[in-house]
This record gives C-alpha cells, sequence and structure tokens, in this order.
C-alpha cells in the first residue's frame, strides 16, 4: 500500500506566537494521527508531535508554517493541524 503524503502552507495568526499555550494545543492536535507530521519554518523542520522541537523553531506572529504529514491519515492530519492553527489565539 502506497503511504500518502501531502503538505500545505498556513500562515501564524499576527498576534499568536507558537510558545507554550498556542505549540501545546498543536502538538496534541498532531497526536491524534498516525501520520508522520513535520512542521518547517524558515528552512528548519521539526517533528510537530514534539512540543520541544515545535518551541524552538520560535515561529512569532505572521510565520507561514509548512505542514507535511506522511501516513494513512495524513490528509486529515493537515486540515485538522490547518484549522488548529488558522484559530490559535494567545
Amino acid at each position: 500500500m502506497v503511504q500518502a503524503s501531502s503538505e500545505v502552507q498556513v500562515s501564524l495568526p499576527h498576534a499568536v506566537a507558537l510558545h507554550a499555550r498556542p505549540a501545546a494545543t498543536f502538538v496534541k492536535t498532531a497526536m491524534r494521527f498516525r501520520s508522520r507530521v513535520t512542521v518547517g519554518v524558515n528552512g528548519r523542520v521539526a517533528d510537530a508531535k514534539s512540543i520541544l522541537a515545535v518551541l524552538a523553531l520560535g515561529a512569532t506572529g505572521g510565520t507561514v508554517l509548512r505542514l507535511h504529514a506522511e501516513g494513512e491519515d495524513a490528509p486529515a492530519a493537515l486540515d485538522a493541524l490547518a484549522g488548529c492553527v488558522s484559530g490559535l489565539t494567545e
């Protein structure tokens, strides 16, 4: 069986940096899926299921995140994560 792989780009809301609380929400969303999910910022890539890796990206408000998922539920994972990022608040 071929594993699905897809990618989507989504911008952080301008008022929200990817620090503790928003990052925790993002990671919890990623962990609901079996797919391998990564998030990229300015050429750096992190495991979307690792709070420390996501925090280390230091993404600030308005930053474009490249979300990549690989696995059978990849499209659903990307939909959920894109929605999660769009809805993040401080």
